[in-house]
């Protein structure tokens, strides 16, 4: 612990030297889940800025008792930003001692919030998604569909793995870099339509849009298949979210906030919150054809869940620097 008057800064570079798996962020999730789903997190629904199109800064705050885990990340989200060479996602977390109230770290919240996406839908697919499903597609080749591959891959034996993006060139760096995580060589598609039907697993990891493209359309996913949505339903049509059997998310409360302002407005309603699954209030799968759509919208807590098992890695091996307060 540290002392009553400095905080550890932990740089992207220091959040990456940590080394911490993504079995381990799984792992803590499904803590976090789990408590969540008996009622043990704290958690308000983040309040946000709109400076842009399709552009926001949120706050998001989150107590989870188990973990010892306090703390805010104020993130950023420009879809933009990429033709900047700027990342789409930025952001700083702090991390707060739970007795006191004190600030224990502030540390980069890019690397976290890539990570911790993925692990939450893959723990949604250990759930939700038929345990011998093997054969995944992504849709959006960017940081999340990276993420969200090497989340998969921990969790699945992957024996087939497709990309998709809009950017040819993008899909096939995916192909080549990403190959040695699925275990397979990934095949690289023109068509969108291709790395959705006849899969057991799809990711869409696109910008998220108050309008969706709704690329994705009815027939397409196959009867048994397991969807996870990181983008909104950005990418899907309402035909196609209309013959889903079950949608779940990642907090009920939290979605019908932002139906309020605008999104969702041809997305079904939501049968369960993952923690109610996860805590087994709520079903997981019932029927091997069921198509099940998980819509994430990014918690706080799968942040404060990631951020304290980095800052107590970090005090162990002594990374990062030491800073008055």
């Amino acid at each position: 612990m540290q002392g009553p008057t400095s905080l550890l800064y932990l740089s992207r570079a220091d959040v990456e030297e940590i080394g911490l798996g993504m079995s381990a962020i799984i792992d803590a999730l499904d803590t976090m889940f789990r408590e969540k789903g008996e009622g043990g997190v704290e958690m308000p629904p983040k309040p946000g800025i709109h400076p842009g199109p399709d552009s926001f800064l949120h706050a998001m705050p989150a107590w989870i008792p188990s973990l010892r885990a306090a703390g805010l990340k104020w993130v950023s989200a420009y879809p933009e930003n990429p033709k900047r060479g700027l990342p789409y996602v930025a952001g700083l977390l702090v991390l707060n001692d739970p007795d006191t109230g004190l600030p224990l770290a502030v540390m980069d919240a890019t690397w976290i919030t890539a990570k911790r996406t993925g692990a939450a839908s893959a723990l949604a697919a250990k759930y939700l998604a038929r345990p011998e499903s093997g054969s995944l597609g992504v849709l959006a080749c960017g940081v999340q569909g990276r993420s969200h591959l090497e989340a998969f891959a921990a969790v699945f034996d992957l024996e087939r793995v497709v990309a998709y993006d809009v950017d040819p060139s993008v899909a096939e760096r995916y192909a080549r870099e990403m190959a040695g995580v699925a275990g397979v060589e990934i095949e690289v598609v023109d068509q969108p339509r291709e790395a959705v039907e006849g899969l057991d697993l799809v990711v869409t990891s696109g910008p998220i849009l108050k309008e969706p493209h709704a690329t994705i359309r009815a027939g397409w996913l196959a009867e048994g298949a397991f969807a996870a949505a990181v983008d909104f339903d950005s990418y899907w049509s309402g035909p196609a979210l209309a013959e889903v059997d079950r949608i779940v998310t990642d907090d009920v409360d939290q979605m019908e906030y932002y139906r309020t302002l605008g999104y969702f407005g041809d997305t079904p309603s939501v049968d369960s919150d993952l923690g109610d699954v996860v805590a087994g209030n709520a079903s997981g799968r019932t029927d091997p054809a069921e198509r099940i759509l998980a819509l994430h919208l990014g918690l706080a807590a799968d942040d404060m869940a990631t951020a304290v098992l980095l800052y107590h890695r970090a005090r162990a091996r002594g990374i990062g620097t030491e800073l008055d307060l």
